[in-house]
């Protein structure tokens, strides 16, 4: 083979905007200061849920867990991008572009089954809450956690694992801002179809399932909800539910417009598609984890009363 006799790929170029230099000061100024948000934002309530006795409880555990996962995502990808900005030529060696690799796929799929998780909980509260303390006591709801963890590192080890057995021996240019995976595999200088395959079993397990799990179990939350006599209690229950259905539609929306719009067959098209994409992609990384303690703080009377209590001892101890 003539792949054979070329030397292998130590290392990878990444592009990000360098075909764009005067775009990079701009999105470098905004990308720290989303960032900054995400950090602070995440932060808080993962502090809030520590300390307020009254958010020990499932629901809230998840939450802080969404949370941490949430900075641990972003932090997998975006201070590369950001030194990417900086550097004229930015390389990443092959270790640790598997290493990034492996955070942000093991953050994405943790998350989708974090989610599963957290709707899980939603309908044993409003649709079985005699049961509820039972099903959900710590005993079950810490090692539920633990296993979204658990699967999401799993599934990246082993698409990781696959990606690292293959050759690369040409091309070592990743027309992106990270090392994603898609890029990655288009460098190899070999057959990929078992890592196709391999991601599209995860991407049914990972996505799949768990939105047709989530959207059964609204299904019967609804149902639950309407039935309720009073419109007080019925807004009450809704409003126990209403933030973390609004993660999931932006979550998984973001996901469905990334990777469900046509592409473009023009050549100069696509060569603005394959910019849009990047941005994309890059901002869709932020976007979710910055709107994620937002959106939790303004719904969530609970969340709200905790952050002011907090703000009210630091400020006006007693």
């Amino acid at each position: 083979m003539e792949a054979s006799n070329q030397s292998a790929v130590t290392e990878f170029i990444l592009l990000g905007l360098s075909a764009h230099p005067t775009l990079e000061k701009t999105f470098f100024v905004l990308i720290l200061l989303m960032y900054l948000v995400v950090l602070l934002g995440n932060g808080v309530l993962i502090l809030v849920t520590i300390l307020d006795s009254h958010l020990h409880t499932p629901m809230y555990f998840f939450l802080g867990n969404l949370s941490f996962l949430d900075i641990c995502y972003t932090t997998s990808s975006v201070p590369l991008v950001l030194d990417g900005f900086l550097t004229p030529r930015k390389t990443i060696s092959f270790s640790a572009c598997a290493g990034q690799m492996f955070l942000s796929f093991a953050m994405g799929a943790t998350e989708c089954v974090l989610l599963d998780m957290m709707a899980f909980d939603r309908y044993m509260a409003i649709c079985n809450p005699l049961r509820y303390p039972m099903v959900m006591s710590k005993a079950a709801y810490v090692p539920m956690a633990a296993s979204s963890w658990i699967a999401g590192g799993i599934n990246s080890l082993v698409q990781i694992s696959l990606v690292v057995q293959l050759p690369f021996c040409g091309d070592n240019i990743i027309n992106h801002f990270i090392c994603e995976i898609l890029a990655v595999l288009k460098l190899a200088c070999a057959d990929i179809s078992i890592n196709v395959i391999s991601m599209g079993i995860a991407i049914v397990i990972f996505l799949g399932v768990p939105v047709l799990f989530i959207f059964v179990s609204y299904i019967f939350i609804i149902s639950t909800i309407l039935r309720i006599p009073s419109a007080e209690g019925r807004r009450k229950a809704f409003s126990t539910c209403s933030a973390h259905l609004t993660v999931v539609v932006i979550f998984y929306g973001t996901i469905l417009f990334m990777y469900g719009k046509p592409k473009s067959k023009d050549p100069l098209g696509a060569e603005k598609e394959d910019l849009s994409d990047k941005l994309i992609s890059l901002f869709y990384g932020l976007l979710t984890p910055m709107l994620n303690p937002i959106v939790y703080s303004l719904r969530n009377k609970d969340v709200k009363t905790a952050m002011k209590n907090l703000v009210a001892q630091k400020c006006f101890p007693q």
